[in-house]
């Protein structure tokens, strides 16, 4: 029997380590890269929305190129290229508004990365320029909360509108939604309305406007498009001498912490959830449509509406 010669020897080695590392790798599977752009940090309910995200793409090993918009379109824009440029495997943003987007996501389609939406809606001529969204009904968060009030009031307000970001699907779509309810209550109209950008500085800055009015005292309510506008109103509406929740009946969207620590302490009536922390349905969404498995055009949130007399027993269950 013949000994094997000794190079031939190494080079079977030599081979049986490369299919082993090879198999070894094989084995491994590639992580997800995902880029995603966030609207930026306006709000309570956005940290959260963050949070959420951020923490899931953590647990799963995901690796997260995660892009702050500071509340400019441009800003996501300029992070949508820069994923195409890092050949990320799956795109999610949430838009800071709904239109403009259509030539940049022409360019991801072209470079073949599939584009989910987080939280907002776009508006484009091609709806498979993004496979799915993941978000809130905001229409019926809306109506919801005009269908609140005109149980609260009977039915007969003077209402004072802090209005969202300009040209944003909240904005527009619970205004729609609140007015739908309106219209079924003749006694209901809205005297002011003007833009608080979501945000608890410009919310209180907008309220100390409608309150200087002449005919301030006519207002008996507050519709918010958000928690942290209410919230800044509120201060406004202390500062004038009246008693927020009482003087003016109060009715936000959210849900979040402040909103319930408001509610107990008389201040804020009602608050329609708007679920932030969405971590979990986005990556499971996002998975899917990574492994090109068929997902639902759209995934809605489970959601809440909230009042003063459920407030304390609800408080210690919030955690955002």
């Amino acid at each position: 029997m013949h000994s094997i010669p000794r190079r031939l020897l190494s080079l079977v080695t030599s081979a049986l380590a490369l299919a082993a590392t090879s198999a070894l790798f094989a084995q491994t599977p590639k992580k997800l890269v995902v880029g995603f752009s966030q609207i930026g940090a306006e709000s309570g309910w956005r940290t959260a929305n963050t949070d959420s995200i951020k923490a899931e793409a953590a647990k799963r090993g995901i690796d997260l190129k995660f892009a702050d918009a500071q509340q400019k379109q441009e800003n996501q824009i300029k992070a949508l290229r820069s994923f195409i440029a890092q050949g990320v495997d799956v795109i999610a943003f949430s838009p800071v508004v709904e239109t403009g987007w259509e030539p940049v996501l022409r360019e991801i389609k072209a470079a073949g990365i599939p584009v989910v939406l987080s939280d907002r809606a776009v508006k484009v001529s091609d709806p498979s320029l993004f496979v799915t969204i993941i978000g809130s009904d905001f229409v019926e968060e809306g109506r919801r909360a005009g269908e609140w009030l005109a149980r609260k009031t009977g039915g007969k307000a003077v209402i004072a509108e802090l209005v969202g970001t300009p040209g944003s699907a909240p904005a527009i779509d619970r205004k729609k939604g609140f007015e739908e309810a309106l219209a079924k209550n003749p006694g209901m109209k809205i005297v002011k309305s003007q833009s608080g950008n979501f945000t608890r500085a410009e919310g209180k800055q907008v309220m100390e406007a409608f309150l200087k009015a002449p005919d301030a005292k006519d207002i008996t309510a507050l519709f918010a498009h958000n928690d942290d506008m209410a919230l800044g109103a509120i201060q406004a509406i202390e500062e004038a001498g009246l008693k927020p929740g009482k003087d003016i009946v109060i009715v936000s969207i959210d849900g979040v912490k402040g909103a319930f620590e408001a509610m107990v302490a008389g201040k804020l009536n009602c608050t329609v959830e708007c679920n932030p922390q969405i971590g979990p349905q986005l990556f499971d969404l996002i998975e899917k449509v990574a492994a090109g498995q068929k997902v639902p055009a759209r995934v809605a949130v489970k959601e809440g509406v909230f009042d003063e007399t459920q407030a304390a027993a609800e408080l210690p269950h919030r955690t955002y």
